[in-house]
Parts: structure tokens; C-alpha cells; sequence
């Protein structure tokens, strides 16, 4: 998709292909695209030096080379297991003081209490991951701050029980560091790093691997014309959204990371959109019902600008 402005009856899509479509409503479904986060401490670097998570798919090409990787989420564990597998000389640099991994599944059945005291859920065992599953229309109806709260906090990074067996005692792990700044030197990077108690280090490596998460903000939607971005109503840069996934622009509906403040953690996950689609559905089937109109739904493939 190259570009979304508004029309007198809703919106216009122009495709990378010359395609003009129009449409009355507009569900955005991108996911983590766009939303690639990166430490401003860090983001000056060259690209050929570091690099978002989300840009490696193999870690063949750093067999024999030195890799930093900054994270403690599956993402950080998952590329520094499999970077240390390959072959390359890797650490682990992650402000937590503690690496979190789930924990395997239990194949031997629960007893009563442990089924009682912490249910199964899609997001995992416990009352709150099982709220946040099953009940994000609820969440949506919370006071704002605690909605902002919980995102922020609940269901922290943590690894896949397969990947510990590959980090733990095997990758150079380096706990409770932020990284302050980085800088080449040599044709290398230089990393400055900062720990909970205020002491610092320095560390080089040939590669930085930033696997720091997503943030969701509107303006890095430019495929959306500056008049749409500069309407819609946000809080911390994320569409404030009606109980059917509806933007305060009329039509235009976010799911996904981007819902998240708006229902929970549960659109973080794949497991949350059965819930989105059903409600982003039944908005779509009322709205053409009060207009008579049929629903044609068209996809466009998601953009890459």
C-alpha cells in the first residue's frame, strides 16, 4: 500500500501498482510494521553497524563475527542462542537483572488448587493473563492510567522454554546494563554501558543487534496522509479507539499492537485476534446494515514505506 488520504465518503487507497481503490472504511492490520524500536541513545549508528531484531531471518552471514545483542525479550534470546550456535562470538547485554524464560508444559495434569488458583488462559497460567485474554472488551471500559499501566507492565519480556538450554551457560550474558551511546571505531563498534548501581563499561563488537521491541507511533504511518495523522486523537503516540477497534476519524479502525492501549495486552499476541476481528466484523455488518450498502472487503498487501 503506497498511500491512504480521506475522500467525501471515506477513504482513498492508492496501491503500489497504480490501483485506486475507495472505501468507506479503512481497518488497519499492520501489525509490528513500522513500529520497529530502537534506543535514541543508539539510533545515530549506521545500519551496516546496527540493525532492528526484526531484519534477520538467518544468522548465518555473522559465523566468526562478534555480535552485541541488547534485549531480554524472545527475540534477543532467540537470535543470541542461535548467533552462538553459528558461530559467532556473541553477549548478551539486557537491563533486567534476571533472564525470565516460560516455563515448559505440563503434561502430567494439574491438581484442583493449581487449576483454581491459576487457570490456563491464551496468554498463559493466572488470573490476569486469563482477564486479559478473555475479557479485552472489559479492559477497554478501565480508566485510562491503569489501561496504560497494565500495557506497560504486564506479560514482560521473557523466553521460550526451548531457547534456555541454548543461552544459559553458553552466551556471555551481561545483566542489569543500558546501553548509553555507541560509537565506530576501527570499523567496529564501540558500546557504552551503563549499570543499575551507575557504574559503566565499554565493550566492542563488528555488529549491534537491537532487539528492543515495537512502539506504537502514528506519524511512522506515512503511507496515511498528514491529514489523517494530525486528526486522530492518540495517547502515547496510539489511536485512541472505540469499543469496535473505530479511530476517533470515522471509518478508519486499528488492530493489533496498535489496540493495545485500548484493550490490553492481549493484542500484543496472535491470540487476540479472533477478538478483534469478531468485534471489527460486527461494527462492519451494523454499519452496512444502516446503509443498505453490501460489505466488499478488499486487502491490500501491507506497506513496506
Amino acid at each position: 500500500m503506497d498511500f491512504s488520504a480521506r475522500s467525501a465518503d471515506g477513504f482513498v487507497v492508492i496501491l503500489d501498482d497504480g490501483e485506486t481503490i475507495n472505501a468507506r472504511r479503512l481497518v488497519l492490520a499492520v501489525g509490528v510494521t513500522h513500529f520497529e524500536h530502537v534506543p535514541e541513545s543508539l539510533a545515530h549508528l549506521p545500519s551496516q553497524f546496527l540493525t532492528h531484531s526484526a531484519a534477520h531471518n538467518e544468522v548465518e552471514p555473522f559465523r566468526g563475527r562478534s555480535v552485541v545483542v541488547i534485549g531480554g525479550g524472545a527475540s534477543a534470546l532467540d537470535l543470541a542462542g542461535l548467533l552462538h550456535e553459528a558461530g559467532a562470538e556473541v553477549k548478551l547485554v539486557c537491563r533486567q537483572p534476571a533472564l525470565k524464560f516460560h516455563s515448559k508444559a505440563n503434561n502430567k495434569g494439574r491438581t484442583l488448587s493449581q487449576r483454581i488458583r491459576h487457570p490456563k488462559s491464551g496468554l498463559g497460567p493466572g488470573w490476569r493473563s486469563r482477564f486479559y485474554a478473555n475479557a479485552p472488551w472489559l479492559f477497554h471500559y478501565l480508566p485510562e492510567a491503569v489501561r496504560l499501566l497494565v500495557v506497560h507492565r504486564a506479560l514482560g519480556p521473557a523466553g521460550g522454554a526451548s531457547i534456555r538450554d541454548k543461552v544459559e551457560g553458553k552466551v556471555t550474558t551481561l545483566l542489569g546494563y543500558s546501553a548509553t551511546g555507541g560509537e565506530i571505531q576501527s570499523g567496529r563498534v564501540l558500546l557504552h554501558l551503563r549499570s543499575d548501581d551507575g557504574s559503566t563499561r565499554e565493550i566492542m563488537a563488528d555488529h549491534v543487534v537491537a532487539a528492543t521491541g515495537y512502539k506504537v507511533d502514528i506519524e511512522r504511518l506515512t503511507f496515511l496522509s498528514p491529514a489523517i495523522r494530525s486528526n486522530l486523537k492518540t495517547v502515547e503516540g496510539t489511536p485512541l479507539l472505540s469499543s469496535a477497534f473505530e479511530s476517533s476519524i470515522h471509518g478508519l479502525h486499528f488492530v493489533g499492537l496498535a489496540a493495545a492501549n485500548s484493550f490490553g495486552p492481549v493484542m500484543r499476541f496472535a491470540f487476540g485476534a479472533r477478538f478483534a476481528a469478531e468485534t471489527v466484523a460486527r461494527a462492519l455488518k451494523k454499519s452496512a446494515a444502516r446503509s443498505s450498502t453490501p460489505v466488499t472487503v478488499r486487502a491490500a498487501a501491507t506497506s513496506s514505506k
